[in-house]
């Protein structure tokens, strides 16, 4: 009973790092984080029923284990049970791009815990009543949310059908997907105040904007109420009321957004309040004008009635923005889930190699397998050759009489020395030196020795150096050959990013990481051949140096022993 009571004690103390899976039927999902502290985008307050958009690409999601229309998608709390509604705006699996606005209920404050899964990979699943629906990533005080890039109509909103009474232009790659293009002529909507009326006169309208000129524009004309931009601020002319605040660049995407009701309107300009007056709500018309005298671009022109909280605006300008710290992902299959519910960052820079870095990496893996064996082989060959010197130069020295006839006892076969110390013995055979009888070393034959011995010496140095070439190659070639792959894999990312439209940062990262891999398959090819190649060299320096003394020392004893007197 003591040891049960203990390994439940133990179990109690362990990290509990298992995640659940909302279904086994779905094998992959994206963790999407809304950072919330100080470290991402920071708020004060809960924000509630925010409108989050997500994007989807190749280094946070597998479209390739998605169906192909997006019809297995889900949304899941951060509990991994209640599911949450969404809607998909774009889903486009040849160029790996999706975008979905996620209707999430709560949003806590100074926290990097609010999360929520985005499910997919299930062959069998299918768009059902209630799954996803044109509105169900919005809230029901959202009257109006125009994207620009609806499949059935451009300018179409998630929110009541309403249509622009004239065709409008479109920028395929906007903001986040489409976005409208403002000509300077205004975009028409029959849109009625009936919901603002109702909802007690409470009014907030956000938008992005990429203005070409920022010294006048239009933005909104809904009857008494008037947004634009003037010299570069964003303006509100309310009646005859004006506030305005806050700086518009021009070329730049920019989050604006007007709050106006119980008395106050208020202006936001990329996220963060600008401008705060005592006013209110003017009596509106049933018709919306969009950038009449603008030109440039528009996307997610929303409206609500109610008034939003700032916190509510600061997060759904870092959701769409593509520079925001507000939003983290990570793809996620299930067999990573049941362990720590996250995949690895090698595994990511792997699935994001592009082809020429694959190839350049198997070039680089080769050279690493030859870099090794011709290591391993002449780190034997060096070392039993140092050995085998030991031992043979021992029985040299201690040689006196028979100094011409070491060759009779113990074999030295990796001996450089001893190979050395035969090709002399062989030329002084050959002239019958140290023979009974034999003639006295002369001067002439002396020399013919010594060249014989000196050209052994440089076939043993050629073949102690030989295959040292391939380290050589593998340490110059290796970096050329990684940066060569890197580069060529950053202009694949950026063709690719070029041709989808889609400039946020998740959407580059994978990409980028991935090439750079290339650089380092490189280095780690060079950096081992380096160390290598210095060591052995060092090694076989010392042997060819062993090698020189020993022709010095062998010709030096043998002319005193049996040379001329």
């Amino acid at each position: 009973m003591r040891k049960a009571l203990i390994a439940l004690a133990l179990a109690g103390l362990l990290p509990t790092t298992a995640q659940a899976w909302w279904n086994p039927d779905w094998q992959q999902r994206t963790r999407i984080t809304l950072n919330t502290s100080s470290q991402g985008s920071e708020t004060k307050e809960v924000a509630s029923n925010v409108a989050v958009a997500v994007r989807l690409h190749s280094g946070n999601f597998d479209f390739v284990s998605a169906n192909e229309d997006g019809s297995d998608l889900r949304v899941v709390a951060a509990d991994d049970k209640t599911p949450l509604k969404f809607s998909v705006e774009r889903f486009d699996g040849i160029n790996e791009l999706a975008v979905l606005w996620v209707q999430v209920p709560s949003v806590m404050p100074g926290s990097d815990k609010n999360q929520f899964f985005v499910y997919a990979g299930n062959a069998k699943a299918t768009i059902e009543p209630g799954d996803t629906v044109a509105a169900a990533g919005f809230d029901a005080a959202t009257v109006a949310a125009f994207h620009f890039s609806d499949k059935t109509s451009p300018g179409a909103d998630h929110q009541g059908g309403v249509m622009p009474e004239a065709a409008i232009t479109v920028e395929p790659n906007g903001l986040l997907a489409a976005s409208a293009k403002l000509t300077g002529a205004a975009i028409s909507y029959p849109l009625s105040d009936k919901t603002i009326v109702d909802g007690g006169n409470q009014l907030t309208a956000s938008l992005w904007v990429k203005l070409d000129d920022v010294t006048r524009a239009g933005l909104l004309n809904w009857g008494g109420l008037n947004l634009a931009v003037k010299g570069g601020k964003l303006v509100a002319t309310v009646g005859k009321s004006e506030l305005a605040g806050g700086e518009i660049a021009a070329t730049k995407w920019t989050h604006l957004a007007l709050r106006i009701g119980s008395g106050k309107a208020t202006l936001f300009v990329a996220g963060a309040q600008v401008a705060q007056a005592d006013m209110a709500t003017p009596e509106l018309a049933q018709t919306l004008k969009v950038g009449e005298g603008a030109i440039g671009l528009i996307d997610e022109l929303q409206i609500s009635s109610t008034l939003r909280s700032a916190d509510w605006l600061a997060i759904t300008a870092g959701a769409q923005g593509a520079e925001s710290r507000l939003v983290a992902s990570q793809r996620e299959t299930a067999d990573s889930g049941a362990e720590e519910g996250h995949v690895g960052h090698m595994s990511i820079l792997v699935k994001n190699l592009t082809v020429d870095a694959w190839i350049v990496i198997i070039i680089l893996g080769i050279m690493l397998v030859i870099s090794i064996w011709v290591t391993v082989a002449k780190a034997i060959l060096v070392s039993r050759a140092d050995q085998d010197n030991r031992r043979f130069l021992k029985r040299f020295r201690d040689a006196e009489k028979n100094l011409l006839s070491l060759g009779e006892g113990a074999k030295h076969p990796y001996s450089p020395l001893f190979r050395l110390y035969q090709a002399g013995v062989k030329q002084l055979e050959k002239r019958q030196i140290g023979t009974s009888g034999g003639p006295a070393l002369s001067g002439p034959a002396m020399n013919a020795v010594k060249a014989a011995v000196d050209a052994d010496f440089v076939r043993e140095n050629a073949h102690l150096n030989s295959n040292m070439v391939l380290l050589t190659i593998a340490i110059a070639g290796g970096p050329f050959l990684g940066l060569l792959g890197t580069v060529v894999g950053v202009m694949i990312t950026f063709a690719a990013i070029a041709a989808a439209g889609d400039v946020n940062v998740n959407a580059i990262a994978p990409g980028i990481a991935s090439a750079l891999l290339a650089t380092v398959a490189g280095l780690a090819v060079a950096i081992p051949a380096l160390f290598a190649y210095n060591y052995l060299a060092a090694k076989i320096k010392n042997v060819a140096s062993d090698m020189q003394i020993f022709i010095d020392e062998f010709i030096t004893r043998v002319a005193e022993v049996h040379g001329a007197q």
